[in-house]
């Protein structure tokens, strides 16, 4: 399965770890979010391009912020 995602202005805590809201949508047009607590680039890499593009975040759509399970968010 491949997934586009973009990262959201929203941090929620699950199990206690800091989580970022990631929304996108499958290959095949089925929208998606994700709960990512960490993200890294190989070490032999030059992480500054992806360091600056990590700050970039869209702001949460209505759809999603409904959409997520209190039962997920502590």
């Amino acid at each position: 399965m491949k997934v586009i995602l973009e990262s959201t202005d929203r941090i929620v805590t699950i199990n206690g770890l800091p989580a970022r809201v990631w929304q996108g949508e499958t290959a095949q047009g089925i929208p998606c979010h994700a709960y990512i607590t960490r993200i890294a680039v190989e070490r032999s890499e030059d992480a500054a391009e992806f360091e600056a593009a990590l700050q970039e975040t869209a702001p949460l759509t209505a759809e999603l912020a409904a959409a997520i399970p209190a039962r997920l968010v502590l």
